[in-house]
C-alpha cells in the first residue's frame, strides 16, 4: 500500500513512518509548512522541518514539503485573531487538525494517488457495534489525542492510519532509540506554533490588533478594578486582573463590545448546562438519537463529566450536567464520548 505519512519532526510521526515502512508499505513522508512567520514553539519551526527530513533520510524514504501557509492563515490564524477581538477563547490546534492536518492532507493524498495517509496521533480507529468506523481513545491515557481528531468522518477514517495509537509513549520512544532516530529524545510540542515563547500571546495579538481597556465589576455591578486588554481575558481566569488583595476571584464573563469583565467567587463559575454550536457529527445518525447520556471532555487532556446531550436545533445543542460543572470559556471545543469513555460521538464549540 502507498502511504503518505505526515511527519511533523516529532518522535511520534517518526515512529509511525518507521512502523509502516517495516510493515512493507511504500512510504513517503511529508511535512506541512503551515506558519510562515517566526516560530520557536509548537511544530512549525525550521528545525522541525529539518528533523523530519533527516528522519526520512534515516528511514530511506522520500520526503515532501507541502506549503499550506495560505490555508493555515485563513482557517487558523485569522480566526484566532478575530476570536480575541470578539471576546472568545479559540482553540487553534483543533482548527489546524480539522482544516490542514486532515482535510487538506487527505485531499492532497488522494489527488496524488496514495492509498492512505498516516499521522503520529495517539488515537485509534475501530468499528463500533454497528459496524461503522469510529475514533477511539489512544492506548496511552496521558497522551490520548482523540479529542483533537474528533471531527474525522467515516470516509476520512477509512483512509487514515494511526500507527502509534495502540502504543504507550514510552514504547514509542524505545523504538525510536533502538533505531537511532534523531527525534528519539525530542520533547513533545506543547504550544501554539505561531505564538513565540518570548513575546507570547500578548505580543502576537498586540502587533495585530489594538487592545482596549475594560472595567472589572463584581456580580452586583460594583467596580473592582480595570484590565488593560480585555481581548486577553478569558472565562475562568483568576490571575492578571489587577484586583489587589482579598479572596481569589474568577472571571465569569467577558463583554468586549461594552468593555466590561465580570468577576465572582469560585462557586459562581458552576453552571447546570452549556450551549454549543458549530457541531461536528462524524456519524449523522448520532444526531437523531438524542437526547442521550454522554461523557464530555472540555480540553485536550481534561477530565470527563457526565451529561445529557440534546439538540436545540440543527445548528445548536445543549448539555445538561448530571452535577454542576465549572463554566468553559466560549470558543472552546468540547468532545462527546459514549458512556464507556472509548468511542468519540462528536463535538461542538461553547457559545456565550
Amino acid at each position: 500500500m502507498k502511504v503518505l505519512v505526515a511527519m511533523s519532526g516529532g518522535v511520534d510521526s517518526s515512529v509511525a513512518a518507521l512502523i509502516l515502512r517495516d510493515q512493507g508499505h511504500d512510504v513517503v513522508g511529508v511535512t506541512m509548512r503551515l506558519w510562515g512567520g517566526e516560530s520557536d514553539t509548537g511544530c512549525c519551526s525550521v528545525s522541525d522541518v529539518d528533523d523530519a527530513r533527516r528522519v526520512a533520510q534515516q528511514l530511506d524514504i522520500d520526503h515532501l514539503v507541502f506549503n499550506f501557509s495560505e490555508e493555515f492563515n485563513e482557517h487558523v490564524v485569522a480566526p484566532y485573531i478575530q476570536a480575541h477581538v470578539d471576546g472568545i477563547t479559540p482553540n487553534p490546534c483543533i482548527e489546524c487538525n480539522r482544516h490542514l492536518k486532515f482535510d487538506r492532507l487527505i485531499e492532497r493524498g488522494r489527488a496524488l494517488g496514495f492509498d492512505a495517509v498516516a499521522t503520529g496521533h495517539h488515537a485509534r480507529i475501530e468499528p463500533s457495534a454497528g459496524g461503522e468506523l469510529r475514533v477511539v481513545r489512544g492506548e496511552d491515557p496521558k497522551k490520548d489525542q482523540s479529542y483533537v481528531v474528533h471531527m474525522l468522518k467515516e470516509d476520512d477514517l477509512a483512509y487514515t492510519l494511526f500507527p502509534v495509537g495502540q502504543m504507550n509513549k514510552s514504547e514509542v520512544r524505545e523504538i525510536a532509540h533502538r533505531h537511532g532516530l534523531r527525534t528519539a529524545g525530542k520533547p513533545d510540542s506543547q504550544d501554539v506554533c505561531f505564538i513565540g515563547s518570548t513575546s507570547g500571546r500578548e505580543g502576537f495579538l498586540g502587533s495585530r490588533i489594538a487592545f482596549r481597556s475594560a472595567e472589572v465589576v463584581d456580580t452586583d455591578g460594583v467596580a473592582a478594578g480595570q484590565v488593560d486588554a480585555v481581548e486577553l481575558v478569558t472565562v475562568g481566569q483568576r490571575r492578571g486582573l489587577n484586583l489587589g488583595g482579598g479572596p481569589t476571584r474568577y472571571v465569569l464573563d467577558v463583554d468586549v463590545p461594552n468593555q466590561k469583565v465580570v468577576i465572582g467567587q469560585e462557586q459562581d463559575l458552576y453552571v447546570n448546562s452549556i450551549m454549543l454550536n458549530r457541531l461536528s457529527w462524524p456519524y449523522q445518525k448520532d444526531a437523531v438519537n438524542l437526547p442521550t447520556t454522554i461523557l464530555v471532555q472540555g480540553s485536550a487532556h481534561g477530565a470527563r463529566f457526565e451529561g445529557t446531550l440534546s439538540l436545540v436545533d440543527k445548528n445548536m445543542a445543549r448539555v445538561d450536567w448530571k452535577t454542576p460543572q465549572k463554566k468553559i470559556a466560549p470558543g472552546q471545543t468540547v468532545v462527546f464520548y459514549d458512556v464507556s469513555d472509548r468511542f468519540v460521538l462528536g463535538g461542538g464549540v461553547i457559545t456565550r
